[in-house]
Order: C-alpha cells, then structure tokens, then sequence
C-alpha cells in the first residue's frame, strides 16, 4: 500500500498533484472511504466529522471530487462481521484518515483489525493522512495533552514537558504512544502554524529526540509520499527531517 501522509490535507497542488501520481489515474475515477474516528475523542465531534465529511472543513480531502465516497468509521468494526466491511476496504483506491486524537485513532486501528489488514491491501491502494491519521500509521509518536487521553486501552508512555510558545512556557503531558506501522518513520504535523503554537521548530526537536525513528516535523503545505517504503517529501511550505538520536 502507498501513502500521502499531510498535515492539513490537500492543500495545494503540489500535494494534490502528488497523490494523483500515487493513485495512477485522476481522482473522478477513483474510489474512497472517508475515515472520521479520530475526530470523535473531541467536543463538538459530530458537527467537525459532519463539516469534513461533506468538504465544508479548511482542510480539502473528502470534496477533492472522487468518483464514489464511504464512510468507515472504525469503532463500529468490532461488532459486525468481517465479511461486511473488509471487501471494501479492499476494493477500494483510497483511504482517507481524518484528524483529532492520534491516540484515539492508533487504538481504534488496532481494535478495528485495520491496523493488521493495511499492509495487506492492494499495492496500487493509498492511505492519505490528515494530522492525527498520519501519526496513527507510524510505529512510534508522540503527543500533547492537559491531562491524560481517555478513551484509549493501548499503553502509554507519559511525562511531563514545558515547552514554549509565543506567549510563554506552558506546561503539558508529553505522551508517546504505538501507532499501526505503516511506516517506518514518525511524523509532527502543523509546523510553525499559528493555531498549534507548540508545533515550533525547536519543539518539534525536543519530541523528535524521544523518538527511536526518523522524526518529519512538517507544515500545512507539505506532505511525504511513501511507495515501496521509501519516503519523499513534497512541498510548497516548510519542513524538517529529524534523525534518532545516537547512542
């Protein structure tokens, strides 16, 4: 399986033109399943998936025009049979991972059966990420919180951080957590974006360094396209690789 893993979605037509590339024929002619999970670990998460779902969200994925549009939402997975939604998954050109809480969603994958059946789904077959669905499918990342995230049964790593921002330091919970291993890399998004006041370069640093993997800190104009495990950066905006540590 192929991977445009972003930050904010398509956001330009550099990304757009990179994920046409990775699907092999123009979007009107594919096939996508729109996935909401994450966004549900947060307040106000049926008007946000309702906003995204129907393409009335800042970030373009769902109304890029493709050829026929589902939903999958991974926490109904467990309770129906397999013979009711793997066919789909399987048949389809896209899977498209919405944002919210890469925690919420990393545990869903896993509980769903998602996590295990990525990798075995067709190799013409693409996951696009937004933000926490481009976390999710990475081995090992990280995130901040106030308080620990609910909702999740996986193991946790957590500890306290101060990290800084334009208004001063604050303090935060820095939680490591398994993502489903798509990838062999780990991924910040929203580099150096005015409503993500953390995700500064000299943070992202800092989280990069609890990070066993090479670490993509990346902004809301770039995205990295994966085929055959090998990652490329495209982008109009701003980005940085962080190598793992040396021991």
């Amino acid at each position: 399986m192929k991977a445009l893993l972003t930050s904010g979605g398509i956001t330009n037509s550099t990304i757009e033109d990179a994920l046409i590339d990775l699907l092999g024929k123009p979007i009107a002619e594919c096939s996508a399943l729109f996935i909401p999970t994450a966004i549900y670990a947060f307040p106000g998460s049926p008007y946000m998936a309702y906003r995204a779902m129907s393409g009335q969200a800042p970030s373009r994925l769902a109304s890029l025009g493709w050829k026929s549009l589902g939903i999958l939402e991974l926490s109904v997975l467990p309770s129906i049979e397999e013979d009711a939604w793997v066919p789909t998954v399987r048949d389809a050109d896209a899977l498209l991972a919405w944002g919210g809480d890469p925690m919420f969603l990393a545990d869903w994958m896993q509980r769903s059966g998602l996590a295990e059946l990525l990798p075995k789904l067709r190799p013409e077959a693409v996951y696009v990420g937004v933000s926490a669905g481009s976390m999710a499918v990475t081995s090992t990342f990280v995130e901040t919180y106030t308080e620990p995230p609910h909702g999740t049964d996986a193991p946790l790593k957590v500890e306290p951080v101060v990290f800084s921002t334009p208004d001063g330091d604050v303090d935060r919970l820095l939680v490591t957590g398994q993502g489903a291993g798509l990838v062999d890399f780990a991924v910040i998004p929203h580099l150096q974006h005015e409503h993500h006041p953390d995700a500064s370069f000299a943070n992202a640093e800092k989280w990069a360094a609890r990070i066993p993997a090479p670490t993509y800190a990346i902004d809301d104009d770039s995205a990295i396209k994966v085929v055959d495990g090998v990652a490329e950066v495209v982008s109009e905006g701003e980005w940085r690789l962080f190598e793992p540590l040396k021991d």
